[in-house]
């Protein structure tokens, strides 16, 4: 495996040599310090493990139309939009994430193993991500399609604005967005739940003990009934 340490490397350079590497390589990214933009714009299939905590859009613009991309593990925290457009591949945070974990990520799968801050999902596009703990206010605001999987507490305004995206919460919800609403779990919610759990590794969340909650489709054309509510 091969390293590169961020006291020796700019980001420009690293990100250089990530972009270099060819399928099935592995790379070890090594004192990022919190260092913003790492692995970002990667479309080949390696693993990267960034071994600390990183700064904002870790991961970000990864993947190809396909689903394919990286596999990207940070043994840290990271900052705000994390995995932000990710369009395939994988993003895992071994720690807790700021704002806008996910936001408007296409495609692939990312995982917070802790908690994450406000807006965690929006405007999600067909991405799955998973939540381990706790989701700040306003999670899955105007999220499009995919899924959102929160293992703990959610806060309030959930699923604000929501288009087709679907949310399970393992806890309990501080309060609704608007046009969002809970809905009654079936056989296919299960197996959604059951799936993202194992790929997850979230084994405190029991899949039959979810709440989901979807949009009331009240919102998709303007009504002056409704101004309050945009």
């Amino acid at each position: 495996m091969e390293s590169l340490s961020c006291d020796d490397l700019g980001t420009r350079a690293v990100n250089h040599r990530l972009h270099a590497l060819t399928d099935g390589e592995r790379v070890q990214v090594l004192h990022p310090r919190g260092r913003h933009n790492l692995a970002v714009g990667i479309s080949r299939q390696i693993a990267v493990t960034i071994d600390g905590n990183a700064g904002y859009f870790v991961g970000g613009l990864c993947g190809s139309s396909d689903g394919s991309g990286p596999d990207i593990v940070v043994n840290g925290f990271v900052g705000w939009s994390v995995a932000e457009n990710l369009m395939g591949g994988s993003v895992r945070v071994r720690g807790s994430a700021s704002q806008s974990a996910g936001s408007s990520a296409r495609g692939g799968t990312i995982v917070i193993e802790g908690d994450a801050s406000l807006r965690a999902g929006i405007s999600l596009k067909g991405a799955k991500l998973a939540i381990g703990g706790d989701a700040g206010a306003m999670s899955g605001f105007m999220a499009q399609s995919g899924v959102i999987l929160i293992g703990g507490n959610a806060g309030h305004g959930l699923g604000d604005s929501l288009y087709e995206a679907v949310i399970y919460v393992a806890g309990s919800i501080a309060s609704l967005g608007s046009d969002a609403v809970i809905e009654e779990i079936g056989d296919e919610d299960l197996r959604a739940v059951k799936e993202l759990v194992g790929e997850s590794g979230f084994d405190h969340i029991d899949a039959t003990r979810v709440t989901k909650v979807v949009s009331a489709r009240q919102l998709y054309h303007f009504s002056t009934h409704n101004h309050g509510a945009y």
